[in-house]
């Protein structure tokens, strides 16, 4: 019989988590620029799986590639690992996958693992967003409010002109009205191609990064990721699932999900001891991607921990490559 978990995730997992994302970072890395966005995600995935069954966990994939009809491998309600205590896991083995396939900066591996029923059992539907850093009052933001609203709560918190932000959001033609209203602010916007789970943590730390405030529409499993990592780091999110048709409200209901126009906080989406590790693929504003050298790989990682709110930045050196 399974063990339960008592008191946290064991912190031996901490360090585990980063072979995870390390090895599927590796392989993705090896087609990056190459235009095949499926082969990327393939090879990541299945390093990433293969990787997740050496662990000494009882893993169900709750945020993964797809419903077990779409996705082969590591696809929702998977059971992963080689026995031992009953967790979640959250995961996408590319983040980026365009991104990877045209070489352009902030792919990802990405997983966080948190005690069993402490992860939203969210459907792949879009997600309304909103997110800042760590360091801000609570109720700096409100997904309802407008971005003018937003954007000049969060520079009167952070004690700066609007002129001073800037606002992340994905390059969507269904954002075009509100990349309009953020311009007419006078806040700055950086603009992402893909990889809402990097624009998402980048505002942790918008000294190195440069990005105070997320907003937009993305995937409901990115939010949660995301969530995971803001978790870990004392940042705030909210999340509303774009449930538009009758269909997706149903298939929400499935999965728990009774109030299709609920609004979630970070706790809600990332409960309990949460642990969350990301290496970079491609160079990013945060971590940089995999270095292939002539005889080692040089790869960079970071892991966090919401029960102690550790930040760990680990870039290793790899001189086996037959692991690789």
């Amino acid at each position: 019989m399974a063990k339960s978990v008592v008191a946290g995730l064991d912190r031996i997992l901490t360090m585990e988590l980063v072979r995870v994302t390390e090895r599927a970072a590796v392989a993705a890395a090896r087609l990056r620029g190459r235009g095949d966005e499926k082969a990327a995600d393939q090879v990541a995935v299945d390093a990433m799986r293969q990787e997740l069954n050496r662990l000494a966990i009882n893993g169900t994939v709750v945020i993964g590639e797809g419903e077990r009809d779409e996705a082969p491998m590591l696809y929702i309600g998977e059971e992963v690992g080689s026995g031992g205590p009953d967790v979640d896991i959250a995961l996408d083995p590319l983040e980026g996958t365009t991104i990877c396939a045209k070489n352009l900066p902030n792919a990802l591996a990405v997983i966080a693992i948190a005690e069993k029923g402490s992860l939203l059992f969210a459907p792949d539907v879009y997600m309304d967003k909103i997110a800042v850093g760590p360091g801000y009052p609570e109720g700096v933001i409100d997904i309802d409010a407008s971005p003018a609203d937003n954007i000049a709560s969060v520079a009167k918190a952070k004690g700066v002109p609007v002129e001073e932000i800037t606002a992340c959001i994905l390059d969507r033609p269904r954002h075009s009205k509100l990349i309009e209203a953020v311009r007419e602010t006078g806040a700055a916007i950086r603009l992402i191609g893909d990889g809402d789970v990097a624009g998402v943590i980048h505002t942790t730390d918008p000294e190195e990064t440069g990005i105070d405030i997320y907003l937009g529409t993305g995937g409901a499993p990115e939010g949660v990721l995301a969530a995971a990592a803001l978790r870990c780091t004392g940042g705030q999110m909210l999340g509303r699932l774009m449930l538009d048709t009758p269909e997706k409200v149903a298939r929400a209901a499935t999965m728990g999900i009774t109030d299709p126009k609920k609004v979630y906080r970070v706790e809600e989406m990332a409960r309990g001891d949460v642990l969350f590790a990301a290496t970079g693929v491609t160079d990013g504003n945060m971590l940089a991607g995999v270095k292939f050298g002539r005889d080692s790989i040089t790869t960079h990682t970071i892991v966090l921990r919401s029960s102690s709110k550790t930040v760990r930045e680990i870039k290793a050196r790899h001189q086996d490559l037959e692991k690789f």
